[in-house]
């Protein structure tokens, strides 16, 4: 199978599936089960679709370089143009970013702030390995909910410390008093977008153990990865001897897997 980023369902814990075209594979089923990974040296662009070596995110140098999918505005929003009728593919920039953006307050180890389009709450979160979120603002598009994570990032970190995730070290935050403090930090233009919705999600995952300390693993030094899956967070598998595998990393590697 091609790996991609696994599809998720929020839960009573999270349910996680990996899958493409041919199979269908429903994880927490695996879980204190022993599996192995295999690589089998063949790599897929996530966007061309041809079998090239992996650059970054899945995408080969050339769809990297070129493709919607990775623009610049991906990790900062508020450099998008979608709403100008600017980018690299404007129907995908329709699509997309010319949507309803949410700006939101997430805790998976410390605070931070993030974007992502609205349709991808709660997706985005547990992908993040978010254990509680709650929403901030609402924007028509994707710049104006960067240009509010901008005027954040002096207040709150826009990164998730993915070793301290892992290991469950979650800081403990009214997210409530947080998110309403951000009112004053922001200019009106800006603070107009603010939303009354103050529920908090609450995020489980299925993890039987979470590692001591965090040994990552990848197919590019190890084609072979086996062992004991102990749970799943984030997008990681977590298996014995401390070890985690991100399997969105690794998006356009086959594998074969057994179990």
């Amino acid at each position: 199978m091609l790996l991609k980023k696994m599809r998720t369902e929020l839960d009573q814990f999270v349910k996680y599936t990996l899958e493409d075209s041919d199979q269908k594979i429903v994880m927490n089923d695996l879980i204190n089960s022993e599996i192995k990974l295999t690589f089998t040296g063949k790599t897929v662009c996530s966007a061309c679709k041809n079998e090239r070596k992996i650059f970054a995110q899945g995408f080969c140098y050339d769809c990297f370089m070129n493709a919607p999918e990775s623009s610049p505005c991906i990790i900062n929003p508020e450099l998008c143009e979608g709403h100008l009728g600017k980018g690299r593919d404007l129907a995908w920039e329709e699509a997309n970013h010319v949507q309803p953006h949410i700006v939101y307050l997430a805790v998976a180890s410390g605070l931070k702030v993030g974007v992502t389009r609205a349709t991808q709450v709660p997706t985005r979160w547990i992908d993040q390995g978010a254990s509680f979120a709650i929403k901030v603002a609402e924007t028509p598009y994707r710049q104006l909910a960067g240009e509010i994570e901008v005027a954040l990032k002096n207040e709150f970190s826009d990164k998730t410390n993915w070793r301290r995730m892992l290991k469950n070290e979650i800081a403990d935050y009214d997210l409530e008093e947080e998110k309403w403090q951000i009112e004053e930090m922001l200019p009106n233009d800006l603070s107009q977008y603010m939303i009354e919705d103050d529920e908090i999600t609450s995020i489980n995952y299925p993890v039987e153990k979470f590692p001591e300390k965090v040994k990552s693993v990848g197919f590019d030094k190890q084609p072979i990865i086996e062992g004991k899956l102990l749970g799943i967070k984030g997008q990681y598998l977590i298996l014995d001897k401390d070890r985690v595998l991100n399997i969105r990393k690794h998006t356009g590697y086959e594998v074969n897997l057994e179990f």
